[in-house]
């Protein structure tokens, strides 16, 4: 099957995207190619249910894969010796105190990777996003040192996570506590994960079929409180 291509340029329509159920089988959830990443384009595919991923050097590549894992705060899950650390810990929560420091966070080198999916130009639009009210970011801090967080989109009462980093023990379980437990950044539906990872799953994620999650997506999108 031949991938749709988005068109670019002053003159290009940032809604131009193809229906989310024409994505790839395999591999799972590609759903066009090309385009451009501006803002108007992003907040589009988030509207839709779809993100950009690619690697560098890549063409930018669209996704809406099936099934679609989210939190939702009534599935959290956090284990009672979390629990009982964040109640003993020092660590501070902040949210939207240090944005960009946390996406540079989420896209230093890991071990377990071999580069990384923030490339400059998602750097760029994510920034775009926080300074149109739009991105968010949770920050955990040791004292005045940033030790985790994590960053994403929130349109009306759905969240979107893009990444997240610790370089502390639970830093980014504490991140994500904060949003889902303490909804540091307001009541939500459900947080918007894109893949399933065993770490997720073990804090209660779930794996909604691709058309019920687009089914949730309108549906929160069109709340108004």
């Amino acid at each position: 099957m031949r991938l749709p291509h988005l068109s670019e340029g002053e003159q290009a329509d940032p809604t131009d995207f193809p229906p989310a159920h024409r994505a790839l089988t395999e591999p799972n959830g590609l759903l066009a190619v090309g385009g451009d990443l501006s803002l108007a384009r992003m907040i589009a595919a988030y509207q839709r249910g779809i993100f950009p991923w690619f690697g560098v050097g890549d063409p930018i590549l669209w996704w809406c894969p099936d099934p679609r894992t989210v939190l939702t705060p009534e599935q959290f899950h956090l284990a009672k010796s979390l629990k009982k650390w964040r109640r003993q810990s020092r660590y501070r929560i902040t949210v939207n105190q240090a944005f960009a420091d946390v996406v540079a966070g989420c896209a230093a080198p890991r071990a377990e990777q071999d580069g990384t999916w923030i490339v400059p130009e998602m750097f760029a639009v994510f920034v775009a996003l926080h300074q149109a009210g739009l991105g968010y970011s949770v920050e955990v801090w040791d004292k005045n040192q940033l030790v985790g967080g994590l960053f994403g989109a929130k349109f009306g009462r759905v969240a979107f996570g893009e990444s997240m980093f610790s370089r502390a023990p639970n830093a980014s379980k504490c991140a994500l506590a904060a949003i889902l437990v303490d909804q540091c950044w307001g009541a939500l539906d459900f947080m918007d994960c894109q893949f399933t990872t065993c770490h997720l799953l073990s804090m209660g994620a779930q794996e909604w079929s691709r058309s019920y999650f687009l089914h949730r997506l309108t549906k929160s999108l069109g709340r108004t409180n």
